[in-house]
């Protein structure tokens, strides 16, 4: 495997664990606004729900924009 695709490779998975880990932040901030998880307050879950939206949607077009290939001549 040529060094190009390894690199590609790796942003393709680093790409994905950020969406996986922003989907995660999404369903802890749901269990912590129903309550399921006691003694963290509503206003942190709706919180960490902002967070976990931005992470799983905002932040993966970041990096694509940044890791993108300059055009070929």
């Amino acid at each position: 495997m040529s060094p190009e695709e390894q690199r590609a490779r790796s942003r393709f998975f680093t790409i994905g664990a950020v969406r996986l880990a922003g989907a995660v932040t999404i369903a802890l901030a749901v269990a912590i606004t129903y309550g399921r998880i006691s003694g963290v307050p509503n206003a942190f879950g709706y919180a960490l729900l902002l967070v976990g939206i931005l992470e799983m949607v905002i932040v993966p077009q970041i990096l694509v924009k940044r890791w993108k290939s300059p055009p070929s001549e």
